[in-house]
């Protein structure tokens, strides 16, 4: 490694570090894996990304455990962004915004979403797909990981509103990479070079094997495991778009170095009714009424995250500041009168949106009117409106930051998202969570579980003492058990969250043998050298992944 520093030198203008300090900061990131890097860069720009991708390509055989992976934030709750070669840090400097209107706007991958957001409001514009983590996420990690959140159930995930991508691939050169017709098709592979054989072999691959392509999508929502392939190619429409691909691929198949996402108008607008449910019997009748009334938005999270909240209530002073802090106290004492009732079980959160307030307050209105005539029949032993964004907040508070607050108060368990965004279609949620439930209670892990309830797709986070070999030994039966429940009901094991190491090695389980050998070439076709994020996508192996989790905290 140090023969390619002094060579990488001569040629980078970004900074270059392989300091224990930096190396062990960047060894993990959300996930419970730990890898050391060798080296750590910085590029200033995408001509630094294309002189680092050059270099190594040029020196992969005489050093062949040489790669790159990408990292921007770190938030990543799959081990995605941890490699034991050199890691490659956009957030840092790849991080500008560009063109901004009220359809469309163009920024770096290493832009922090929060960012992001404040220029597109100037527009009154949304980018909608954020995840949970919105104020810690950049709009790179959303691409790679094809994120959702809140809003999918409304809008879809990120591969739905992206228009191009800049991407560096194996070769060492930038391509702009966006939906093309038959033609510009035709043209693509008439080439004679890198880019030429990428077009031309995806579509081979996609012509020989269309049907089975088109079958291997999972029947759910959303979907973030392998790489989505059956989108790609449309025989209909004649629309070939790589960017479906690059989407959700992990970092694997090259690196994005600029973004343009379509935007969608911002309602200013929005409120909650909330619901305090009992017990969960009932969620399969309560969940196609909910979706009757066309909600923005449909989420929960369980009495664990609620008592978790209210336990470590004075963390939120530092997060959100006095001000912020004060509102959510006092806007909290409504719900503590719910409490004398009883701890719900699940705390459902269904938002409208709408052009006034008062077309808010009529939407919430007609759905609670509606489930209060059947309030026994449901199980809900109360109700919250709350018909504005600022009297909602302090749910979606509890919400979002419940993962962060996990990480850091918990003293004596880390988090162990080794389960984490599972996906079943909402219809089966009263058979599918009781038999999850049994899961969590049989191996005693103490675990909160929040998510998308409009989507069936659910984020559960263990508590563990994972540097006890007993708490560790529970991961594999733990995990196999969860994943083939989910693949029962039909599900995917990912949603949002996307492979990594935890669960790439389940890929062959979830797609079968055939398809996983159309993942493979996928990743030849792109990256034959394998320069990119080794270890995630199509050739994770659970041993490696299993011998890298972290051992101390």
């Amino acid at each position: 490694m140090d023969e390619f520093k002094q060579k990488l030198h001569s040629k980078f203008a970004g900074e270059i570090d392989d300091s224990l300090e930096t190396r062990d900061f960047y060894s993990h990131d959300a996930s419970l894996f730990e890898i050391v890097p060798q080296l750590v860069v910085f590029p200033k720009d995408s001509q630094d990304v294309q002189s680092l991708i050059t270099l190594v390509a040029k020196n992969k055989k005489t050093v062949p455990d040489l790669s790159v992976t990408a990292r921007s934030a770190g938030t990543d709750m799959a081990g995605g962004a941890v490699n034991d070669s050199i890691i490659v840090d956009f957030n840092r400097h790849i991080n500008k915004m560009g063109s901004v209107s009220a359809t469309e706007a163009k920024a770096q991958p290493g832009m922090f979403y929060r960012d992001f957001e404040v220029e597109t409001l100037k527009h009154k514009a949304l980018m909608p797909t954020f995840p949970a983590s919105r104020d810690l996420a950049t709009i790179g990690g959303m691409v790679a990981n094809n994120s959702g959140g809140e809003k999918s159930l409304e809008y879809g995930k990120t591969k739905d509103f992206v228009n191009s991508l800049q991407v560096v691939f194996a070769d060492g050169n930038e391509y702009t990479v966006k939906p093309i017709d038959k033609a510009a098709l035709d043209s693509k592979i008439s080439q004679n070079d890198y880019e030429g054989a990428i077009y031309r072999r995806i579509l081979e691959l996609c012509e020989k094997n269309y049907d089975a392509i088109k079958a291997a999508k999972p029947n759910v929502s959303k979907n973030s495991m392998g790489y989505n392939l059956w989108e790609v190619w449309d025989r209909k429409t004649g629309i070939f778009d790589l960017t479906k691909l690059i989407t959700g691929s992990e970092g694997t198949l090259g690196f994005v170095t600029d973004i343009t996402y379509r935007l969608v108008p911002y309602r200013e607008h929005s409120g909650l009714l909330v619901l305090f449910l009992k017990d969960i019997d009932k969620l399969g009748d309560l969940i196609p009424k909910v979706l009757e009334y066309k909600p923005a938005s449909f989420e929960s999270f369980d009495d664990q995250t609620l008592l978790l909240s209210i336990r470590f209530m004075p963390s939120f002073l530092k997060m959100l500041g006095p001000v912020k802090f004060i509102h959510l106290l006092l806007t909290l004492i409504p719900d503590g009168l719910q409490m004398l009732r009883g701890i719900p079980k699940l705390v459902l959160m269904v938002e409208f949106n709408g052009d006034s307030e008062q077309e808010v307050r009529d939407k919430i209105k007609a759905l609670h009117k509606d489930l209060g005539h059947k309030r026994a029949r449901y199980e809900i032993n109360g109700f919250e409106e709350d018909p504005t964004a600022a009297a909602s907040e302090k749910f979606w508070i509890m919400r979002r930051r419940s993962f962060q607050l996990l990480r850091s108060k918990v003293k004596d368990k880390h988090t162990a998202p080794f389960i984490d965004d599972l996906i079943v279609n909402p219809e089966h949620m009263p058979t599918f969570l009781p038999e999850l439930r049994q899961i969590i209670t049989k191996y005693k892990l103490f675990a909160t579980i929040a998510g998308h309830m409009g989507d069936g797709n659910f984020h559960i986070i263990p508590l563990m003492k994972l540097e006890d070999p007993k708490e560790r030994a529970k991961l594999l039966p733990a995990m196999k058990e969860v994943d083939e429940l989910v693949l029962k009901y039909k599900g995917s094991l990912s949603g949002e969250h996307n492979d990594g190491l935890v669960r790439g090695p389940w890929l062959e389980q979830q797609f079968g043998k055939e398809v996983l050998g159309y993942f493979k070439e996928v990743k030849s076709i792109f990256d034959p050298e394998n320069i990119f994020n080794p270890h995630k996508k199509s050739d994770a192996d659970w041993d490696y992944s299993y011998s890298h989790i972290r051992d101390h905290f």
